[in-house]
């Protein structure tokens, strides 16, 4: 967004680390000191003219306030937070109903009473206010919990519309959450005694089922489980605001985080991204939005909609304000310079952090909230303990532990980590045992419901003996709040003062995630790195299997954009047929299921793996065979389905050619970020990871001794793998083949038999013609029958144009650089014409010349003359002279294809392999993009410009020649990209001045680029495939 002109500026600043907030949760008591007259001593000392207030929780419990006459809203949010001991704050505020009956949050930077007419008379509701698009950017579990009471709320209200299944399901899991495993009894009376839904009576048993299923799952398992349901809703964190547009259609407004919504009814109709839009502004009842020209196509470049009233309408205004700064920029904007004599336009800004801000305080800040745990419970009060904490691996920015449900489960199931805690805590806080001495311990028993391996049930008994840290052993078998500690109104024992004596050490990481990579450009994470190599050592076999997480990541990422956005994109469009959509999701969405499930077992066990736990805990979980031969046993009965991938491919490109309209919506989501390659690319996916876990295996079974206990385990899940891989190479030949072809049609304008039978796709690139205006920029593509050359097209989509097809049957290719005086130059006789035509360099020159010469061959043997249409007799090459050379004058304008295919609108992605070749000056084989498929990798990697003095992490997909960058790896879509073809990899010079380990270089040209892995194996293995995607292979035929 540009500057609004009077209204609202985006300010474009970079950003800026924050310190500490006013609310620390850092302890304020003196030793002895009792937590309750602590808390009744604050909450009651008078503080001059104050005023009370009332405010509703999130749990529907009111308490009161007291805050001076003259405070601004952020006096009272602070005192809220303060009680509650709330960290990520900022996600929250307060919202009042005003006179006019309008919902209106409560401004944190202007005095209370000068937004509330009567303060004392109204009630204050504390709610979520920013709604991230991921859980997993919520870095505590107890903000996800308060969440999940916003969301337990709006469904009592009937604020989140959803259909039965999912109000059950979401209903289940809050169950789970509040009483545990399913009781029959026990849910009958929570339902008599609680209102989640409107028509929970007519779901009751639908809810009963699903409860059952729940069996076993943690309340932070289950509340991850309710934060991940919703988020998939169309109405996720929306409030409607009713309007009308021009025509008078009666429409709803919204805002989320990535633009403005349009609804009709509950169905949403367009969606505004940020990025789009130029300008927010609002006249008396008219809310206006201001689009980029080139990105508002057949919209006016304005669009106006109307609101009730003027109140209402600037309070939208207002809400996307916030929004947008909260989301978009990297800190919040200064305030506006009052004007002297006259104003214009609304002075508002959003007051606070931004996401970006607010999730580095928390990754770097040295203060950490108690950890606290929530036991399952036949009553609806919630009890906090100290004595076990769960919440051992954080969902930092960038941490290895992706935002999902099976995060959650490692989170929250680890018992390890209650022996991380107390070892921690007795390092940190030995001195202050004498106070802790005074409290009442008791033996530690795991729940009831939690299963162990021996090792972990052996360090619980180890852990429960009384100590120091133990001060609320009652609790976890009493279920009762201790009367040293106050209770909220959320129906938790809050971490008080004295409770954050015991937080975690300010040393402690996150899991799987390398200090090189944890403080980017800071002076932390350098010095710490030596330390943390030398006391956590890691051997090469965690990174391997670090790899296969990582990977995993983005394959689940890949299948989501059939399963969840193409998805989407049809149904609301209803542009596919029946047969077609139970067809492409009967066979993909098992195998994306299975994933998600395998994806949560290796994050658990890399989590392990790498927690920092006693070594005989510890030496358990250092193994990844085990996972990999059980999946890989259960992934063989998906055979069937991936064997359909064929049908698939080829029915939804008929299906396509036929449908005009599944063609509109095709092209048109090919054009969205979310679908960064070729969609049918998407659809290959689940057999070339086939290829993936092979290799990963094979490199696993050569690391091992033959002696090692994961040895055998990695070696019979290999064998199975292999199995499968040899099951379905072929077909995967002819998919990738099938792939590559139907990508080219539609590159490709004058030709429209591209896809036939029998025909196969060999290299593709740059080379220069002579015409009679000399060497001319041209585009060959060589196929087993035919090679085509053509122009880069003048129309929108850049597509390329042919200008000949010549049969391979009788073709004859010559070396001709001392005949023309051309370097790299060679000459191709075919039946209907002879072309000279030169290569960039010797070694192009040398595998056009290979490939062309081999085909040829093939074509020979087979004694095939191929398509009628480029049939003809074979050229003689002895009677031709140098004259008789086909030096046309080629026209721009032109072309041998039909009227139909140049009216044909198809899409321009730059960083496809044909684009690439072209402004790269190089060429791609199919053997190529077989090893490509083959080389794909992902991970975090520190990137630094040649120019640039710090380093940014970044997400980094290797995959089609190319690397996408992601600010993390839960983002949908690539914030950049970059082609690798024509580059070269290399280690730091000296000159470049580059002090660090693990760094190497990439240059094309005078572009350079540093890259900085986190382990020798990651270096290593990024080098070698980067090589394989610079490097262009030799010839490949099927």
């Amino acid at each position: 967004m540009e500057e609004m002109e009077g209204t609202y500026r985006v300010l474009q600043t970079p950003g800026a680390r924050l310190g500490a907030p006013t609310s620390a949760a850092i302890s304020t008591l003196e030793p002895g000191q009792s937590l309750s007259k602590a808390f009744k001593s604050s909450s009651l000392k008078p503080c001059g003219r104050g005023m009370q207030l009332t405010v509703q929780l999130l749990d529907d419990v009111q308490e009161q306030f007291e805050v001076e006459q003259k405070a601004c809203g952020q006096a009272l949010m602070d005192k809220i937070c303060q009680r509650l001991n709330l960290i990520e704050n900022d996600y929250f505020g307060l919202e009042f109903r005003n006179s006019q009956g309008n919902e209106i949050w409560l401004e944190p930077a202007k005095p209370i009473v000068k937004q509330v007419q009567r303060p004392k008379n109204t009630l204050f509701r504390l709610s979520v206010k920013f709604f991230p698009p991921d859980p997993g950017q919520l870095q505590e579990e107890y903000t996800r919990y308060l969440f999940v009471l916003q969301i337990k709320r709006d469904l009592a209200q009937n604020k989140i519309m959803c259909n039965e299944n999912t109000t059950a399901l979401l209903i289940s899991h809050i169950f789970q959450s509040e009483i545990g495993d399913c009781d029959e009894a026990a849910d009958l009376v929570y339902f008599e005694n609680n209102i989640l839904s409107p028509n929970q009576q007519m779901l009751q048993e639908k809810i009963i089922a699903f409860h059952r299923q729940n069996i076993g799952q943690t309340p932070a398992e289950s509340d991850f489980q309710v934060l991940e349901i919703a988020r998939k809703l169309e109405v996720y964190g929306i409030r409607f605001h009713p309007a009308t547009d021009r025509e008078g259609t009666k429409i709803n407004l919204a805002v989320a985080h990535m633009g403005v919504l349009v609804f009709q009814g509950n169905t949403k109709i367009n969606t505004f991204n940020w990025a789009k839009i130029r300008k927010l502004s609002f006249k008396r009842k008219r809310f206006l939005i201001k689009l980029h020209p080139e990105v508002h196509d057949s919209y006016q470049d304005t669009l106006e909609f109307l609101l009730a009233d003027r109140d209402q309408c600037k309070i939208f205004w207002k809400n996307c304000v916030e929004y947008h700064t909260f989301f978009r920029l990297m800190d919040q904007p200064k305030p506006k310079a009052k004007a002297v004599l006259f104003s214009r336009g609304s002075s508002f800004r959003y007051s606070g952090r931004t996401q970006k801000q607010l999730v580095e305080y928390m990754r770097e800040s040295v203060t950490k909230t108690t950890p606290y745990q929530r036991r399952h419970s036949r009553v609806p009060a919630r009890t906090l303990t100290t004595d076990v904490p769960k919440q051992s691996l954080s969902f930092t920015e960038g941490v290895e532990v992706t935002g999902s449900p099976s995060s959650a489960a490692t989170s929250f199931q680890s018992a390890l980590s209650a022996h991380k805690f107390a070892t921690d805590y007795r390092s940190v806080h030995r001195d202050s045992s004498n106070v802790l001495q005074n409290y009442k311990h008791s033996t530690r028993k795991p729940p009831s419901d939690m299963k162990m391996s021996p090792a972990t049930e052996e360090m619980w008994k180890t852990s429960s003996q009384p100590s120091p840290i133990s001060l609320q052993g009652d609790l976890v078998d009493s279920l009762q709040l201790s009367p040293l500690a106050p209770r909220s109104a959320l129906n938790v024992l809050v971490p008080g003062p004295q409770m954050s004596n015991l937080n975690l050490s300010p040393q402690t990481l996150s899991p799987l995630q390398s200090p090189i990579l944890s403080d980017i450009g800071s002076t932390k994470a350098d010095d710490e790195e030596e330390d943390h190599r030398k006391r956590y050592p890691t051997d090469k076999a965690f990174f391997i299997a670090k790899e296969i997480l990582t990977t995993e990541r983005t394959y689940l990422k890949d299948l989501e954009v059939i399963t969840v956005w193409f998805r989407s994109a049809v149904i609301k469009e209803n542009a596919m047929p029946e047969g077609l959509m139970s067809l492409l999701f009967s066979n993909i969405d098992p195998i994306y299921e299975f994933h998600r499930g395998f994806l949560k077992e290796i994050e658990q066990r890399l989590a392990l793996w790498e927690g920092r736990s006693n070594a005989h805990v510890k030496g358990d979980y250092q193994r990844i065979g085990d996972i990999m031969l059980r999946n890989m046993r259960v992934l063989k009965e998906f055979t069937s389905y991936l064997q359909k991938h064929d049908e698939v491919l080829t029915e939804l490109e008929k299906t396509t050619k036929r449908s005009k309209k599944l063609e509109g919506v095709y092209k048109e989501f090919e054009l969205q970020k979310v679908c960064y390659l070729p969609l049918n690319t998407f659809l290959l996916k689940p057999i070339q990871r086939l290829m993936h876990y092979k290799l990963i295996l094979e490199r696993l079974r050569k690391h091992y001794p033959s002696d090692h206990r994961d040895y055998a385990d990695c070696r019979d899940a290999l064998t199975e793998v292999r199995e499968m891989a040899a099951h379905l190479h072929s077909s995967l030949i002819r998919l990738e083949n099938f792939q590559k072809l139907t990508e080219l049609q539609r590159d490709l304008i004058g030709i429209d038999n591209l896809i036939l039978p029998g025909r196969d796709f060999i290299r593709e690139g740059c080379l220069y013609k002579l015409t009679r205006k000399g060497l001319q920029q041209r585009m060959f593509f060589l196929f087993s029958d035919m090679l085509l050359y053509t122009s880069k097209g003048v129309t929108t989509s850049n597509q390329f144009k042919v200008h000949g097809q010549l049969p391979l049957y009788g073709m004859i290719i010559e070396e001709s650089e001392s005949e023309w005086n051309v370097p790299h130059c060679f000459t191709i006789y075919s039946a209907q014409k002879t072309i000279v035509v030169a290569a960039s360099s010797r070694r192009e020159m040398g595998k056009w010349i290979e490939d062309m010469n081999k085909t040829i061959e093939l074509v020979k043997k087979s004694n095939h003359k191929g398509d009628p249409v480029l049939e003809s007799n074979t050229y003689d090459r002895s009677n031709r002279s140098s004259d008789e050379v086909s030096l046309e004058q080629e026209s721009e304008d032109d072309t041998h294809s039909s009227h139909s295919s140049l009216d044909k609108q198809t899409y321009h992605r730059a960083n496809t392999t044909v684009h690439v070749c072209w402004h790269r000056n190089t060429s791609v084989s199919m053997l190529d993009h077989s090893v490509a498929v083959e080389n794909q990798l992902s991970g975090y990697l520190l990137r630094k410009f040649k120019n640039s003095n710090g380093w940014q992490k970044l997400w980094v997909v290797l995959t089609n020649f190319c690397l996408f960058f992601y600010k993390t790896h839960q983002d949908d879509y690539p914030l950049a990209s970059l082609p690798l073809l024509g580059y070269s990899v290399s280690m730091p010079s000296d000159n470049d001045c580059i002090h660090k380990d693990y760094v190497f270089k990439l240059q094309f040209k005078s572009h350079v680029y540093f890259f900085r892995a986190e382990s020798e194996y990651t270096f290593e293995r990024w080098m070698e495939v980067i090589k394989s995607a610079t490097c262009s292979a030799g010839w490949m035929i099927h």
